[in-house]
């Protein structure tokens, strides 16, 4: 059963399931991903296998069709009641965390799982590492090694692009980046045109505004995610992660991380720690942990990298 001692004893808004009680949430549901379909879906380091989806991700997809649901029901009943013609807007999910803690993951198998609801097919998602600002500006303004931080971002355009799919505008062009160059590519864009539901993934995307009169583009989210984890357990699925990448993908000489490839497995794991030291782990602490409360539902992993407590906020 769900555990309320979080809730009643120290006055938190979550109530708490463990994974056995989650799971029975969405009792005898089929598997609808194939082996060859969670191979795609899971990041490099993940432990994502078919138990989990069955006994996490399958309950949560049913939830937020539900929540998908009740919104466009609203949406209907008050057109009706205002007399107008409003266009439909999509149902906006935020999914925020660590470097390293399976949140492309996350949101990969949602997207998955919500497009086969025959009422949401049209599921877009969208990850922020595209609204980050160019390479050359970085370097210009001496933020590269901030990426990933908040200022390292285009939050205009960011939040531009949120407001406009809030809005109903359609299509709506989103920039693509690049993981093996780690920029933008310059004149390409992902269409967004008349999507049910709208995945965003990011670091930080469930930050408050920066003022009291600002905007924020976690104000314009239906429903928030936070997939968390043990910040010693994140620093070192990051540094295997790193080790992984190092004796795969940085070997590419395209990459910009191709300076790594030459490492002996000592030295790549010791320049892992001092990245994760450096930089992620100091925006982690400032920028990303603390906007863990602001989201309506926490995804908790245990040192095996599986999600083992879930957290719904109470409506």
């Amino acid at each position: 059963m769900a555990s309320e001692g979080l809730t009643q004893e120290n006055g938190s808004p979550f109530v708490e399931y463990d994974r056995k009680t989650w799971a029975e949430l969405a009792p005898g549901a089929p598997l609808p991903l194939s082996e060859a379909e969670l191979a795609r879906v899971r990041s490099v380091g993940d432990m994502l296998d078919a138990k989990e989806v069955l006994e996490v991700y399958q309950p949560l997809a049913r939830l937020l069709s539900l929540y998908a649901e009740g919104a466009r029901h609203v949406h209907s009943i008050t057109r009706t009641f205002l007399g107008e013609n409003m266009s439909h807007t999509p149902f906006i999910i935020g999914v925020a965390g660590s470097v390293a803690v399976g949140k492309s993951t996350t949101s990969r198998v949602l997207a998955e799982l919500l497009s086969r609801n025959p009422d949401t097919p049209k599921v877009a998602l969208i990850a922020t590492d595209g609204f980050l600002l160019p390479l050359k500006e970085l370097t210009k303004d001496g933020l590269l090694a901030r990426k990933g931080f908040p200022e390292s971002y285009d939050r205009r355009a960011l939040l531009r692009f949120v407001s406009q799919l809030k809005s109903g505008v359609s299509p709506v062009g989103a920039p693509v980046y690049s993981h093996l160059f780690y920029d933008r590519v310059e004149g390409e864009t992902l269409q967004i045109e008349s999507p049910d539901i709208v995945i965003v993934e990011g670091l930080n995307v469930l930050a408050p505004p920066a003022t009291n009169s600002a905007l924020a583009i976690s104000d314009l989210f239906d429903f928030g995610i936070y997939v968390d984890a043990r910040t010693g357990d994140i620093a070192r699925w990051y540094e295997e992660r790193f080790v992984e990448l190092q004796q795969g993908a940085f070997s590419d000489p395209r990459s910009y991380f191709h300076k790594y490839a030459v490492l002996a497995e000592p030295q790549a794991r010791e320049e892992a720690r001092r990245i994760w030291r450096e930089i992620n782990e100091p925006n982690l602490t400032e920028n990303i942990l603390p906007t863990r409360p602001r989201a309506s539902l926490i995804l908790r992993k245990e040192s095996d990298h599986r999600i083992n407590t879930v957290l719904l906020r109470k409506t």
